[in-house]
Parts: structure tokens; C-alpha cells; sequence
């Protein structure tokens, strides 16, 4: 769907890393990119580069003004580095400057790195795969990052990453936002939650809430924004559940997501709530607003 310009990438990141890591290191990938860019390096050289990446040029947050976030969405909708680190960024930038004209030896070569990688490398990769050329080529190693167990990892595949909304297919989707609630990452970081919506996934997501309420489990408030435009009369009771619990984030949700559906039931039980129902009118309630809340209170 979307190819990143490469040059436009790396020059990017160089710039971002001329304020994030020392003029030594930036040295020292300049000369590794080259060599790797010429075609006559070996592989173990871009395997060690990569490797010794934080040695040389640190591990301090990127900084970024915001420019730099605008520019990023110009390169790849959706590419956001705002959490990278100085690592991070260097090492998107020697895997970017390999040759690629061989989709599938470029695949060889990035599988190679994955299967050796250690969780910092693994951040690294992930999170670079929207920005890879032949993308489509990694469907299978990002689904292979939604079942892992390292919470960092799990993020750099998962949230601030266009990649999966992009690419994955509507199963390996619907795994991994019903994934992101189990392990308590918020929902709202998930690049294209709205765009992939789908009936199934509220449906999933209807069972998962019954499973938690049925244990006498909390369900998270943002459980919710993918449901909305699938309510039907099993999903209205569960929204009719929501307006009459004690937490707020939870009659928010149940508000907003009778606001984006077409049922004419849901309309009327929103009607029923009229404070709320203008609130949402007003814009005052949003999903990433009840995402963020709900993350600082747990």
C-alpha cells in the first residue's frame, strides 16, 4: 500500500540524530551505511554494525520538534519515532541502506536479523517495518511480533506503527487489538484503530467484556471505540451495562459509541442520556481523551 522513500527516510534520521548522538557516531554510521549502500560489504557487517549500534552512538531519546513529527507523516503516514532512540534510529538506517532490488534477498537478509536479535534489536526491527521496501513481504513477522511475550516488543509491532493497520489481514488484526486489551496496553496508541473496524472484531471484543464481567474483572473503557458502528441488539445490552456503571470513562465510551452507530435503538438509548449526548455533540468527549485518562488512572 504505501512505499517510504527511502532517501527522504535516512535523511531524515540523519538530521535527528545530528542532534541526538555525537559528531563520533554519526561518524561512524555515516562510514558503516556507506559500506553497507556500496554492495561490497559482507553480511556479518551489517550484522555487527548493527549490533554494536548503542556502543557508538547511545541510546538517548531522539529529539524531536514539532517539524520533525510533521515531516515524519509526510515520509509514511502514520511513521511516528517519537518514542525512538538514538539506537533505534541508527539501526533503521543500516538496514534501510541495504541493496533491495531482490525482494527476497532483502527478506533473507532482515529474517536473518530477527532471528538473532535480542529484545533492544528486536524493538528496532519492528518498528521499522513500515519503512522497509517490499513491505508486504513481512506480514508473517509481524504476526510472529503480535504472539511474543516481551511487552516491549509486543509495542514496537503493535502501537505507533502503521504497519499492521496497513498489511495485516483481518484475523491477525482482530488478534492483536483483543491482544493489546488482554496485556493492558491502551488501545489509542493503535495506528488505524477506526479504519479497521470491523464485525467481527466487536463481536470478539463483546465476548472478551462478557468473559471479564462473568470473572468479576474491570473492562477497559476502550474496549469500546472499535464496537460502535457494529451495535446490534446482543452489543446494545452490553452499552446498556455501560451507562450505569460508577465509572465515568465507561458511560463516556457507551455515549460515543451510540454516537457512531446506525442503530436506531442505539440512537434512542443515547437520547436517553441528554448531558452526555451533548457533550459528545460538543466534542468535549473523544476516544484518545478516555484512552489517555484511563492509562493515568491505571
Amino acid at each position: 500500500m504505501y512505499q517510504a522513500d527511502i532517501y527522504a527516510t535516512t535523511t531524515f534520521l540523519k538530521e535527528v540524530l545530528e542532534r541526538s548522538t555525537t559528531t563520533q557516531g554519526l561518524a561512524w554510521l555515516t562510514q558503516k551505511t556507506e559500506l553497507i549502500a556500496s554492495g561490497a560489504a559482507q553480511p556479518k557487517d551489517l550484522y555487527l554494525a548493527f549490533s554494536a549500534a548503542p556502543r557508538f552512538v547511545g541510546k538517548a531519546p531522539l529529539h524531536l520538534t514539532q517539524h520533525d513529527h510533521a515531516t515524519a507523516q509526510q515520509i509514511r503516514p502514520g511513521f511516528d519515532p517519537g518514542r525512538w532512540n538514538a539506537a533505534q534510529a541508527a539501526r533503521t538506517m543500516l538496514i534501510l541502506s541495504l541493496p533491495h532490488q531482490d525482494g527476497q534477498a532483502f527478506k533473507e537478509q532482515i529474517e536473518t536479523l530477527f532471528n538473532t536479535a535480542d529484545m533492544g534489536e528486536l524493538v528496532a526491527l519492528y518498528a521499522a517495518l513500515p519503512l522497509l521496501p517490499h513491505p508486504e513481504l513481512f506480514r508473517g513477522r509481524a504476526a510472529e511480533g503480535f504472539r511474543t511475550n516481551m511487552g516491549d516488543v509486543f509495542e514496537a509491532v503493535a502501537l505507533d506503527n502503521p504497519y499492521p493497520a496497513d498489511y495485516m489481514e483481518e484475523d491477525a488484526w482482530n488478534n492483536m487489538v483483543l491482544k493489546t486489551l488482554f496485556v493492558g496496553k491502551p488501545i489509542f496508541r493503535i495506528y488505524g484503530i477506526e479504519k479497521r473496524r470491523n464485525v467481527k472484531l466487536a463481536r470478539i471484543l463483546s465476548d472478551y467484556a462478557h468473559e471479564r464481567w462473568a470473572a468479576g474483572r474491570p473492562v477497559s473503557p476502550e474496549l469500546w471505540r472499535p464496537v460502535g458502528p457494529f451495535i446490534n441488539e446482543a452489543i446494545l445490552a452490553d452499552i446498556q451495562k455501560l451507562f450505569s456503571q460508577p465509572n465515568e470513562l465507561e458511560q463516556l465510551a457507551a455515549a460515543l459509541a451510540c454516537s457512531e452507530s446506525s442503530s436506531s435503538s442505539a440512537r434512542e438509548l443515547l437520547d436517553a442520556h441528554p448531558q452526555l449526548k451533548a457533550r459528545v455533540e460538543d466534542g468535549e468527549i473523544t476516544w484518545n481523551l478516555i484512552g489517555t485518562r484511563n492509562l493515568q488512572l491505571n
